[in-house]
């Protein structure tokens, strides 16, 4: 049930960081093209599947290799006062979008800068709504 529920959380998240970003209406402020998209239309079967195995490829990313770079990166983690860990999570978020394209998932992330704000966006969702779950 835990699992599901962090699923549903991380779903969620990609979805608040798609619908921010696929607007483009980030670009205005750094005048770079910024964009995050899940590719099948909204609200249908396809996209909701879309958006969970998105999720689900997203979480098996950072499961298998955030401890990795955190181990051979903590010099960097140290120097930087953890602040490398949104551009790892941005590299991420970019490799999942490239696992996702291989796979024929509908996830699009346009540019380095565009997942590592994505990343924050999600880092910052899913934080809120584990502490709205946590209390319960």
């Amino acid at each position: 049930m835990k699992l599901l529920l962090r699923l549903l959380i991380s779903a969620v998240a990609l979805w608040v960081a798609a619908l921010l970003f696929s607007a483009n209406t980030i670009s205005s402020v750094f005048g770079v093209d910024t964009r995050i998209t899940l590719t099948d239309e909204q609200f249908s079967a396809g996209w909701f599947g879309t958006l969970v195995l998105v999720s689900v490829i997203f979480g098996v990313v950072n499961a298998v290799l955030q401890p990795i770079i955190r181990t051979i990166g903590c010099a960097a983690y140290t120097l930087t006062l953890g602040l490398i860990a949104i551009v790892v999570n941005g590299a991420l978020l970019l490799l999942t979008a490239w696992i996702s394209g291989v796979f024929g998932i509908g996830f699009e992330v346009e540019n380095f800068l565009s997942a590592v704000l994505g990343a924050l966006v999600i880092g910052v969702v899913s934080w809120l709504l584990n502490i709205f779950v946590r209390a319960k």
